[in-house]
């Protein structure tokens, strides 16, 4: 399973450089992407089970690459919320069809039921020992 995931995740990092995102600043931008554009860092945290250090260190870079906007409470400097850019929201789904396109790439040589199976087995696996964060690498 290590043998496939890493050529799984290795494949899909090398389609993202082209991009200029990494596997780490895709899972944020999905996570807002799909959950709403606008969240406080510390929700990110929560929803990728990042710690809060490598949530602002994401969020520095994706500033950086003007992919989200940070605005700062007016009444509370410590509350800030971070917003998608227009190019995120444009940018995301073609991201997210290079993710399809990566499984695609490695799990066609399965049956669609096979392909249940092995999503149902893996879901089994997750739900039993309580997964419910995305590793980051």
């Amino acid at each position: 399973m290590r043998l496939v995931s890493n050529q799984v995740s290795s494949s899909f990092a090398r389609k993202l450089e082209k991009s200029g995102v990494t596997v780490a600043e895709w899972v944020v931008l999905r996570e807002m992407f799909d959950c709403g554009d606008t969240f406080p860092p510390s929700q990110i945290a929560e929803l990728t089970g990042l710690s809060r250090g490598a949530v602002s260190k994401l969020t520095d870079r994706l500033l950086e690459k003007k992919m989200v906007t940070r605005k700062e409470s007016e009444t509370d400097r410590r509350y800030q919320e971070l917003k998608l850019t227009k190019e995120a929201k444009v940018l995301i789904p073609k991201l997210g069809v290079l993710a399809d396109e990566n499984d695609d790439q490695f799990f066609s040589v399965l049956t669609k039921a096979e392909r249940k199976t092995l999503t149902d087995l893996l879901m089994k696996t997750a739900e039993l020992n309580q997964f419910n964060k995305m590793p980051i690498q």
